[in-house]
């Protein structure tokens, strides 16, 4: 396959997250043969949890590559093809619709996306190197590991917040990292936080170091006032300022929110262009969840087949 010379298919997929490899998997008991552009990380972000204990089935917990790898098997069981490639430019201006990868172009009388969105992180050091071991960016997916832990959050906003309330439930103590003395959440969700007992509020501070060999076992803040550093022994960390939904290869085509993710119909997955579809964390949903873009995998490639 070559950029000059397209690959046709029937339906486009593109993304290989939960919402991906559902909707491939219905789209191919429907005999539409679907084509998969898995995007740079096969299995999607859920790749970057190395547990999941709260996807229905799988239980005890089973390794996020494991749940992946057995998505995709089932899918190309009844007839779905994956292709390793990103896509970076899109044409839906007319049918066939035109998906340009890095490695080939894709045409395609359906498209559905399911890129995903990928969390802000912090970027300072020993972040990376300890995500997955201590370092996260989803407490509801990774706040069981932490039971009677401690634990900090860094955010001001309602995912912040929420993601704090959570914890409070589950760790031994809750520190919520902000670098204001003034959260951005709403004022009903401050309430509730301010009203746990176990969560301490550290005002004006950043993160500007992960510790640990193996796992995290603390991090440095910075007052940004003041510039003191000090150390804060913890167990967990969690990432919480705000995910980048993976849209900017759209061009404009389709409609957004104000945060980038794709609008789709009222309880619909049908964007604002006939044929094309949303499914997962790229859509503008509430709640970030393996199974809840499971389901809208399947919701898509339902309505696809109505479109069809």
């Amino acid at each position: 396959m070559t950029p000059s010379s397209p690959e046709s298919s029937t339906v486009l997929v593109l993304g290989s997250g939960p919402a991906g490899c559902t909707a491939a998997l219905y789209l191919a008991r429907a005999r539409r043969a679907p084509l998969v552009i898995t995007g740079p990380l096969l299995g999607g972000q859920l790749m970057t949890t190395p547990a999941v204990e709260n996807y229905p089935g799988f239980f005890p917990a089973t390794e996020s590559c494991a749940l992946m790898e057995t998505l995709r098997a089932q899918a190309e069981h009844f007839g779905a093809t994956f292709v390793m490639d990103t896509i970076v430019k899109a044409d839906f201006s007319r049918r066939p619709y035109l998906c340009q990868g890095e490695e080939a172009s894709y045409k395609a009388t359906a498209v559905i996306i399911a890129t995903g969105a990928t969390a802000h992180w912090l970027g300072v050091p020993g972040e990376e190197r300890l995500r997955g071991a201590g370092v996260s960016a989803c407490a509801t997916c990774d706040g069981a590991f932490f039971r009677n832990k401690r634990v900090a959050v860094v955010g001001g906003g309602n995912t912040a917040v929420e993601e704090a309330l959570f914890l409070a439930h589950l760790a031994a103590q809750v520190f919520l990292v902000h670098r204001r003395e003034t959260l951005r959440a709403e004022k009903i969700q401050e309430e509730r936080l301010f009203s746990c007992a176990n969560v301490t509020c550290l005002w004006n501070k950043k993160v500007v170091e992960c510790r640990g060999e193996k796992r995290l076992e603390a991090v440095a803040l910075q007052d940004t006032q003041t510039g003191l550093l000090e150390v804060l022994p913890l167990d967990g960390l969690f990432v919480a300022i705000g995910h980048r939904p993976e849209t900017s290869f759209l061009g404009g085509q389709l409609e957004l929110n104000e945060e980038g993710s794709l609008l789709t119909a009222p309880g619909k997955m049908q964007t604002s262009v006939p044929g094309v579809f949303a499914a997962g964390d790229v859509r503008a949903l509430s709640h970030k969840q393996a199974i809840i873009a499971a389901g809208q995998g399947c919701q898509a490639a339902l309505e696809v087949e109505q479109f069809l």
